[in-house]
């Protein structure tokens, strides 16, 4: 079904989703604070709009893109919005996702809001998936619309929670970009070819380490951290080990030093014993 939607915020990851939008056969009318950034979507369908009231009146959906939230309050302020629904793609923190969810309600609109967990290049193509919560009314009413742009998520009533779950893929991600980073450092402190070490031994060590993560979910949730193979103890040694051959090699541990950090402090409370998932009891 095609449906009016307004794009407010035509930035790479705003232009891409409108581009998506139009090759779903949707009606779609754009606003961003610099008009020459619609030219090329309005040369594939788009309806230019001069202010961001034009663009919402012509929306029953409305889709803001833009740089954060406070961005989006003031495209928005005074804009009549009753009878339509919001949905905020901006990045920002789960109590600004409430607080907008709020104003936005209050004004007579739905609201969702998004946590997009793709870059521009893979809108509209598998892997990309955007994360949404808050109406459920409003995600199922557009729920197709939106599986134009990217696999469409429920997370839940809660306008933060996909913000929040947005943040800790990113916490993962930063992770494990971290350990990536170290360990490059360390294979080029000894001449070995990186490109070798990371295909043929880091991506599938890591893939294969991967796997265990949900068992730990389950032991985090639980609360029980009892391991049957390499406790708080030998992982202390063990990173202390890591900081010490980074040093011999000249290779600063300055990522590593944090977890070391909690390490020390959990295994000092005498839960050495336990296994690496009891170190989300200290943070």
């Amino acid at each position: 079904m095609s449906e009016n939607i307004a794009v407010l915020g035509l930035g790479l990851m705003g232009s891409a989703l409108v581009g998506s939008l139009l090759a779903a056969g949707h009606r779609v009318t754009v606003w961003n604070r610099t008009p020459a950034k619609a030219d090329p979507l309005v040369a594939e369908g788009a309806t230019r709009a001069d202010t961001p009231a034009q663009a919402v009146a012509a929306g029953s959906l409305v889709i803001a893109c833009l740089l954060d939230y406070p961005s989006t309050h003031q495209v928005l302020e005074g804009t009549p919005l009753e009878g339509r629904v919001v949905a905020n793609l901006t990045t920002g923190r789960p109590s600004e996702a409430r607080e907008t969810a709020s104003w936005v309600t209050g004004r007579g609109a739905g609201y969702l809001d998004g946590g997009i967990m793709a870059v521009p290049q893979m809108i509209a193509k598998p892997g990309a998936l955007i994360l949404y919560s808050g109406s459920r009314t409003a995600f199922d009413r557009y729920e197709p619309a939106l599986a134009a742009m990217a696999e469409p998520r429920f997370t839940g009533d809660d306008p933060g929670l996909a913000p929040l779950l947005d943040l800790a893929m990113l916490t993962g991600m930063y992770g494990q970009i971290a350990g990536f980073l170290e360990a490059a450092a360390l294979v080029r402190s000894a001449g070995y070819p990186l490109g070798e070490f990371t295909a043929s031994l880091l991506v599938p060590w890591l893939e294969a380490m991967a796997a265990q993560q949900p068992a730990w979910a389950a032991k985090i949730e639980s609360g029980d951290h009892s391991t049957e193979v390499s406790n708080l103890e030998i992982n202390r040694a063990g990173v202390e080990n890591l900081v010490r051959a980074f040093h011999e090699q000249g290779v600063k541990p300055d990522l590593l030093l944090p977890l070391k950090g909690v390490i020390d402090r959990r295994a000092a409370r005498g839960l050495a014993h336990e296994g690496l998932s009891g170190l989300v009891e200290e943070l």
